[in-house]
């Protein structure tokens, strides 16, 4: 992410008419973000209905779950069957998020000697993962500590499509631009029918995908570099 990034995200906000007064997107470059880093999204807010571009820590943790750690990982959430799991119910119905990314990594081959893969759009446009997203109360803060809340999310994940299979069999479900505000629309009570209907539209986009070979890297690493095609060199 960068300012070019930015500055698409407010593209989009001023677009539909409902840029809220003291509108700010300002995230930073990274291009190496792990679960439970923060992750940009952009949410419709149920009480105020403006839009909001936040950062959240990217694994959801449902409101009530003791710790910001669950016992499971939450960070994808398979998109079948999902309005039926307890933990994903109410996102589903009214806490839907865009995650916002240039592109995403796959890896591939056995532990030990995988290689990378940056997936992208060819034109290298922003992507738009279909999310969900919880606050989550830490009740080890004071009632009047303004880090007692923690805004976490989630990206959905469905089947592979053919071109990325042989890559990973799970790819996320990534939004075409005109569905965005539909899908987080917090007037639209979500359910299975919805969320099948955004993987049915993230098919197309996934199909239009470019993937390159990059060098591995490590969990410590970041920069420009992370994403060049090794056949570049």
């Amino acid at each position: 992410m960068d300012d070019k990034v930015n500055a698409e995200i407010t593209e989009f906000v001023e677009q539909t008419g409902r840029r809220p007064e003291e509108w700010r997107a300002d995230w930073e470059a990274d291009f190496n973000i792990a679960p439970t880093d923060d992750i940009p999204v952009l949410i419709d807010s149920e009480k105020t209905r403006e839009l909001r571009f936040e950062r959240a820590h990217w694994s959801l943790v449902p409101s009530w779950s003791e710790t910001l750690k669950p016992k499971f990982p939450t960070f994808n959430a398979r998109a079948e069957d999902i309005a039926n799991k307890s933990t994903w119910r109410k996102p589903v119905q009214s806490h839907r998020a865009i995650v916002l990314a240039r592109g995403y990594y796959e890896w591939q081959g056995p532990k030990g000697s995988k290689t990378p893969y940056f997936i992208r759009y060819p034109e290298g446009q922003l992507m738009g993962f279909a999310g969900l997203y919880s606050w989550w109360r830490d009740k080890s803060k004071a009632d009047d500590d303004p880090d007692r809340w923690v805004l976490t999310a989630t990206i959905l994940t469905s089947d592979a499509v053919q071109t990325l299979a042989d890559i990973h069999d799970r790819n996320p479900v990534i939004l075409p631009e005109d569905m965005w505000q539909h899908w987080i629309d917090p007037s639209i009570v979500g359910d299975q029918a919805l969320v099948d209907e955004a993987v049915r539209a993230g098919v197309a986009e996934a199909e239009s995908l470019r993937f390159d070979r990059v060098a591995p890297f490590k969990t410590s690493d970041d920069g420009p570099q992370l994403i060049e095609p090794v056949d570049a060199a």
